[in-house]
């Protein structure tokens, strides 16, 4: 596969899981697949709610809807084919596929702040504007709020992937790492990657800056409505609205700030303790978000228990 003297091209990686506990990959895949189960039946159950409950087809369920959709698919880009270096032991993937995952992920995640700051917006006109929600937040205005923010990661994760073509890759093969990151295959190239890295860092920066930005400000905004209430009902009522959405913000922002503290900071950590950090970042938040929303959002939660009680009946 490769060749020194003619410089050939490798056409393969090798994932090597979880360097230094590949003895215990057999027991790290059980909480792997209990991640990826949970978070396809969780956010399958709030399609299904979603859908069947009228009172649900609102701009803020709309776009739980997206986060729904766009959790299960980040989970099954990472965790399926962990799952089969942990099982079967599939460490080897073809170049383009490794790149194809690297940029589903990368565009998933993107995507996925891009909802949190549109569901920010919603909870902002809600709030601070509720006589002109009905106008503002529109179906039309639903629709092209997700496009742009799907275009956005569409159009930031592509060059990721063009600029990681034009690299030589002769000799190195082996990725460090349960899944095609980044920087982990940048690494391996037989060039100067001071581009590939500047844009990585870049890209990054740029989204985490300018979401959490708008998020702040939107809730800022909400905040100094919240407290001109007279009401202390209706304050409280005001805050219970945000308090799933807020939840769901620190499951996805926090986990990526430990990720990226231990990789520019934590020069003394493990390499096993970075990837467990960055796999946790990709397969926790999607599990978490249909729970807190089940929870904390009393029509999903009252819907969910009738269709499950139906369920029951059926059988019975």
């Amino acid at each position: 596969m490769v060749n020194n003297t003619t410089h050939h091209y490798i056409s393969f990686f090798y994932l090597v899981g979880i360097p230094g506990l590949e003895n215990f990959h057999c027991f790290i895949s059980i909480p792997v697949c209990f991640l990826l189960v949970l978070t396809l039946l969780g956010n399958t159950i709030i399609l299904a709610t979603v859908k069947l409950e009228p009172s649900l087809h609102q701009p803020m369920y709309f776009f739980l809807c997206m986060l729904a959709v766009t959790d299960m698919l980040l989970t099954c880009s990472t965790a399926l084919k962990m799952l089969a270096i942990f099982w079967f032991d599939e460490h080897w993937i073809e170049f383009d596929v490794c790149l194809t995952q690297m940029y589903f992920i990368h565009t998933l995640c993107i995507m996925e702040s891009a909802i949190l700051v549109a569901m920010a917006f919603d909870r902002f006109v809600a709030i601070c504007i509720p006589l002109h929600y009905s106008t503002i937040l529109t179906s039309s205005m639903v629709i092209k709020l997700g496009l742009v923010g799907l275009s956005r990661a569409l159009f930031m994760g592509l060059p990721c992937i063009i600029l990681i073509k034009r690299l030589p890759y002769y000799t190195s093969y082996i990725i460090h790492h349960a899944y095609c990151e980044h920087m982990a295959v940048v690494k391996l190239a037989s060039a100067n990657t001071l581009i590939n890295r500047a844009y990585g860092i870049s890209v990054a920066l740029s989204v985490i800056a300018l979401d959490l930005w708008l998020i702040a400000t939107s809730y800022i905004k909400i905040l100094q409505a919240v407290f001109r209430l007279s009401s202390q009902n209706a304050r409280s009522k005001a805050l219970g609205t945000c308090a799933a959405h807020v939840c769901t913000i620190l499951a996805f922002y926090t986990p990526a700030l430990f990720s990226f503290l231990t990789h520019r900071i934590g020069k003394n950590v493990s390499p096993s303790v970075h990837i467990i950090l960055s796999s946790l970042y990709l397969l926790v938040p999607p599990t978490v978000n249909p729970l807190v929303y089940g929870i904390k959002t009393k029509q999903i939660r009252d819907r969910a228990l009738s269709l499950f009680s139906h369920l029951k009946i059926v059988e019975y």
